[in-house]
C-alpha cells in the first residue's frame, strides 16, 4: 500500500497542471463541513506488550471493526451520534478545486476473540500454562481483551483535489483524490492477565493515508460523498493498564469506506 500513498500524493501535487476543465467543481473561497459513517478493514499485526512482570509479542493478530446496527437510536439521536463509527471534516478551498481539510476518522478496532496466534517472550507465571508446546496461545478474554472502541481516533489534515465530470442544472458530479497525515488519539479498552482495565484517551502514534472518492453536489450547497481510503497506522505508545509503565505497540494498514453528507458555502 505504501507505493499507492506515494503515487496518489504525487498526483495531487501535479493535478493543477495535469487536469484542465472549463468549470471548477468548487471555487476558491468555498468552505464545507461533512458528517457521516465508515466501515473498516485491518491487516494482521504484531503487538508487543510490556509491563512490570511480563514482556511478550503476539504475531499476526486479527482484528475487525465494530459496526453498530442501523437505527434511529444508534445513528440519529443527538446524544448518541458519536457511538457508531463516524467521520467529521471541515475544509476550505485555497484555490479552485484544491482544498485543505481537518477531520476526525472515528474508527473502531476489535481484536478477534479466541483466535490462536504465535507468542514469544514471557507472561505472568500463573499464565505460563496457557502457552502451547508449539509456541502458540489462544487469546481468550480472561487472558487478553484488546480494543480501540471509543475509538481508533485518527485526527488528520488532508489536501484534496476535485474534478467536475458532469454538471446539469442544480446537479454536479465530481471526482476527488486526496492524502494526508495525522495522529492517533485512541481510547483503548484493554484488560490483560487480570490487571485493572484501562479506558482513557491517550496520544499513541501517527497515521498516513490516501483516498479517492465521488462527490454529488446539489445547488452548490448540499452534497453526498463517498470515499475509499487506505492508510498506515503506527502506535508505539498504547496504554494498557492503570500503570503508566505498562504499554503496548503495534502497526498495521487499514482500508476505510465512508459515506457522508455535508454543506458547502462560498463567501
Amino acid at each position: 500500500m505504501l507505493y499507492r500513498l506515494i503515487l496518489i500524493t504525487f498526483v495531487i501535487v501535479q493535478s493543477t497542471t495535469v487536469f484542465s476543465q472549463s468549470e471548477p467543481a468548487y471555487k476558491k473561497g468555498t468552505f464545507f463541513a461533512l458528517w457521516g459513517w465508515n466501515r473498516n478493514a485491518y491487516t494482521n499485526s504484531t503487538i508487543h506488550f510490556k509491563g512490570n512482570d511480563y514482556d511478550f509479542t503476539l504475531h499476526k493478530v486479527k482484528a475487525s471493526d465494530k459496526q453498530n446496527k442501523f437505527s434511529y437510536h444508534n445513528y440519529l439521536r443527538l446524544d448518541r451520534i458519536t457511538i457508531p463509527q463516524t467521520n467529521f471534516r471541515v475544509g476550505y478551498f485555497i484555490k479552485d478545486n484544491l482544498a485543505i481539510t481537518l477531520g476526525v476518522d472515528h474508527m473502531k478496532y476489535v481484536m478477534d476473540k479466541d483466535q490462536t496466534v504465535d507468542i514469544d517472550g514471557y507472561v505472568k507465571p500463573e499464565y505460563i500454562t496457557r502457552i502451547n508446546d508449539d509456541g502458540s496461545i489462544k487469546l481468550t478474554e480472561d487472558f487478553l481483551k484488546f480494543e480501540h472502541t471509543d475509538g481508533l481516533n485518527y485526527i488528520n489534515s488532508e489536501i484534496e483535489y476535485y474534478k467536475n465530470f458532469y454538471h446539469r442544472g442544480i446537479l454536479k458530479v465530481n471526482g476527488l483524490i486526496g492524502g494526508g497525515a495525522g495522529f492517533l488519539l485512541p481510547r483503548s479498552n484493554v484488560t490483560i492477565m487480570g490487571n485493572e482495565r484501562h479506558d482513557a484517551f491517550h496520544l499513541a502514534g501517527f497515521g498516513l493515508s490516501a483516498k479517492g472518492g465521488l462527490d454529488v453536489n446539489l445547488w452548490d450547497l448540499f452534497f453526498l460523498r463517498s470515499e475509499i481510503k487506505e492508510g498506515y497506522i503506527n502506535m508505539p505508545s498504547i496504554r494498557t493498564t492503570k500503570s503508566s509503565d505498562d504499554k503496548a505497540k503495534q502497526a498495521f494498514w487499514f482500508a476505510e469506506f465512508t459515506y457522508t453528507f455535508g454543506f458547502s458555502w462560498h463567501f
